[in-house]
């Protein structure tokens, strides 16, 4: 199963654990809309309240681009304030492992 296959299934299941399992100890997440850096476990967090039930709905996933070394994917995504955005998530793999993932999203409306 490819690393776009993983991710798709885990955001489709809202399932943080199986996502949490793809990614790298040394993981950092650089954040779109600040420009700051989450490790792991923020991460986890995050996706923890994003997936649960009246999270946020990550919408499909299209596979921009990928090979053994990056993952390229958009989606839109509705977020439960009522907000939208076409997010492009860049991911940077490493051993069948995202050692870093960098997003950017544009605002779209409501």
């Amino acid at each position: 199963m490819s690393m776009f296959e993983k991710v798709a299934k885990a955001t489709e299941e809202r399932d943080a654990n199986a996502y949490a399992e793809l990614l790298a100890e040394n993981f950092v997440f650089v954040r779109h809309q600040n420009g700051t850096q989450m490790n792991k476990s923020e991460t986890v967090a995050m996706l923890e309240r994003m997936m649960s039930s009246g999270g946020a709905n990550m919408g499909q996933r299209r596979c921009v681009y990928e090979n053994g070394d990056i993952l390229v994917l958009h989606s839109i995504n509705d977020y439960p304030d009522g907000t939208r955005e076409a997010v492009l998530s860049a991911y940077s793999l490493k051993d069948g492992k995202i050692l870093r993932l960098e997003t950017g999203a544009t605002a779209l409306p409501t």
